[in-house]
């Protein structure tokens, strides 16, 4: 880094700050002390013109950010035209970033001095989001008090007690106790209520009260009174707090005897780390091939996926590079070591919620032949962002760059800068296209055709579209379960169920979890609960309708509809079970053995997968695997 580059920011912040002493406005200063709101101005402002893979025009930068202001403002009747805050007037060209922070001081200490109510702070926020609409979709401003929460979950940590809950009528109810962590080294369990908090009742208390008062410093200590079903005295612990790992790897199990399979839901500090410690575990148990789930994954640590991808293959294979107009953006990325699991067949399973980090997986994976990507087509995020914290711990996303597959794919699907909500949910646009896959390759020009190692045609400017396509399954209603799940029936039965009958299912199933998983049903008296349950929560059974349909409270069925559709909402009750009697690892075995059709049809493809090895290998040339 250049002296010159150290010094400039600072000196910027300066002169900005010194203008201000002398504008007399010190009963301004003193009231509302705009320092942090104009050295974050500047720092947001820097921090895209510094590192934004494109051209971000300081123009357009700066007048978008005073047009957001003068929207938010509380007082409409404020004078604009020939004013500071006037973006209109001819003339206007912004050059330098000097000269933006001179302008936006004389806009900020206009709208100040004019309107002692405004809030300056929430007006210098939407300046700074304001920068950003004019950017790509990606490149965002982030709260202080958001900042933190994906600062812990990117960092795989955070510091507490370690138990997941919910509120249920005004209490903190334990749902699980988080493996290996204080709590459940206690004894703490599921269906546990939490009444006090340091001798202070907590019934009523809010998630974020919850929060701010049961996370803490690791080896500090809380007191809780925790009232356990069907025991009559209150339990008392002292809890000492440490470091709650966040999982990235949802759950990892054996699909047969030699079927591993793994999800993932981001790419954070530590995924790599519980990746192969699952890839160990299912490997000791007889595992030869994986299925590795990246569907909903919207990525996450550029260098987590790189390390995951190199685990597939041998040394100095290439698998993504990045490109800027910064030159110290760019970069080629090629596996560094011989891959634990080089030689081990592998699907991927992919949909639209899977993006960035999971694409450069994908992609890795499909342009060297290395395995099957099943499923539907990806989000399509090429880029690549870097995030920088200001100066009242907020921060800001800049899209530093954008990462290429290994066959030079760019699969970032189109946007205009600017028109981020069109772009976040063109995802469910596709849901209206049952071959979305297929048209997208039908409109794809020859600019965006790839091809494999092997010689198979890829495409870009999109996602990463599957080798084999398997759309969604439109055959089953799901009317009733989706009701249950708006309604939290689900989660309220199996509560009432674990309170009532907790001892008893804990001990004929609590030590064997793959015997529940095999043979727990519920009892017939169970099934009218649920039934009961619904209808008591706006489940309407009429012989006036011939088909479902939603009101806001009420769901209205066909006499005969729930019998035929009541496994769907026993297989999501007996879930939620596993999530509540083990924990979330449990969940998703039994979600995936009632529901996951792409799992089932992809376990049909290992023939296709050696097809594809043994085409890598003689280095044939054939269109696309399947589609």
């Amino acid at each position: 880094m250049t002296l010159k580059k150290l010094i400039l920011p600072g000196l910027l912040t300066f002169l900005f700050l010194a203008g201000l002493k002398v504008s007399g406005v010190e009963p301004v200063f003193e009231q509302k002390d705009p320092t942090t709101h104009l050295t974050k101005y500047i720092q947001a402002q820097r921090y895209i013109v510094s590192n934004y893979f494109g051209n971000a025009d300081l123009n357009e930068l700066y007048k978008s950010s005073i047009k957001y202001m003068v929207r938010s403002l509380s007082d409409s009747t404020m004078k604009v035209d020939g004013t500071p805050i006037d973006t209109l007037f001819k003339g206007l060209n912004v050059t330098s970033l000097t000269e933006s922070a001179s302008r936006f001081q004389n806009a900020y200490l206009y709208i100040s001095n004019n309107n002692e109510e405004e809030d300056m702070g929430a007006l210098t926020e939407q300046a700074i989001r304001g920068m950003f609409s004019t950017l790509d979709p990606h490149s965002i401003y982030i709260e202080p008090e958001d900042n933190e929460q994906i600062q812990e979950e990117f960092a795989g940590k955070f510091q507490g007690i370690g138990v997941q809950f919910n509120i249920i009528q005004d209490t903190i109810t334990v749902i699980t106790a988080i493996a290996g962590g204080p709590s459940d080294q206690l004894g703490i369990r599921s269906g546990d209520r939490i009444i006090e908090i340091e001798d202070s009742t907590s019934v009523g208390f809010t998630n974020e009260m919850v929060l701010r008062r049961l996370r803490g410093e690791k080896g500090s200590k809380v007191n809780v009174t925790i009232k356990r079903p069907n025991v009559s005295e209150p339990l008392y612990f002292t809890i000492t707090r440490d470091d709650i790992p966040l999982y990235t790897v949802d759950t990892s199990y054996m699909l047969d005897e030699q079927t591993g399979y793994i999800k993932i839901n981001r790419f954070a500090a530590t995924t790599h780390q519980e990746f192969m410690q699952a890839m160990t575990d299912l490997k000791s148990v007889g595992m030869e091939r994986l299925v590795l789930d990246l569907r909903g994954n919207p990525g996450g640590y550029l260098t987590q996926a790189i390390a995951i991808a190199e685990e597939f293959f041998p040394v100095g294979t290439e698998l993504v590079s990045t490109k800027s107009k910064h030159s110290r953006f760019n970069g080629d990325y090629s596996s560094r070591k011989n891959g634990a699991f080089k030689d081990k067949p592998v699907i991927i399973l992919v949909d639209e919620g899977a993006a960035s980090a999971s694409e450069i997986v994908s992609g890795a994976i499909q342009d060297h032949d290395r395995g099957l990507i099943v499923g539907k087509r990806t989000f399509g995020k090429g880029l690549v962002q870097q995030q920088y914290e200001l100066i009242d711990e907020s921060s800001v996303r800049v899209t530093i760059s954008r990462y290429y597959t290994p066959s030079g794919r760019l699969i970032q699907k189109p946007f205009t800068e600017g028109g981020k909500e069109d772009y976040a949910y063109e995802i469910y646009r596709r849901e209206e296209a049952q071959n979305d896959a297929v048209e997208f390759i039908d409109h794809v020009p020859d600019s965006l055709k790839f091809t494999t190692d092997a010689g198979r045609t890829v495409y870009g400017g999109g996602g990463i579209i599957p080798d084999y396509i398997i759309p969604e399954d439109t055959t089953v209603s799901a009317y009733v379960i989706n009701f249950a799940i708006r309604e939290q029936a689900s989660f309220d039965f199996v509560r009432n169920f674990l309170d009532n009958k907790g001892d008893a299912f804990r001990a004929e199933w609590g030590g064997d979890f793959q015997n529940f998983r095999d043979n727990f049903q519920w009892s017939e008296e169970d099934k009218k609960g649920i039934k009961e349950m619904l209808i008591e929560r706006g489940m309407a059974i009429s012989d006036t309708v011939k088909t479902p349909r939603f009101t806001r409270d009420s769901l209205y069925i066909p006499e005969g509809h729930f019998e035929e559709n009541s496994w769907l909402v026993e297989g999501r009750m007996k879930a939620e079970l596993a999530r509540q009697a083990w924990d979330m690892t449990k969940f998703y075995p039994i979600i995936n053995d009632v529901f996951d059709t792409t799992i089932e049809e992809a376990m049909k493809l290992w023939d296709a997968v050696a097809r594809l090895e043994a085409l890598a290998q003689s280095g044939g040339t054939s269109s696309s695997e399947g589609k």
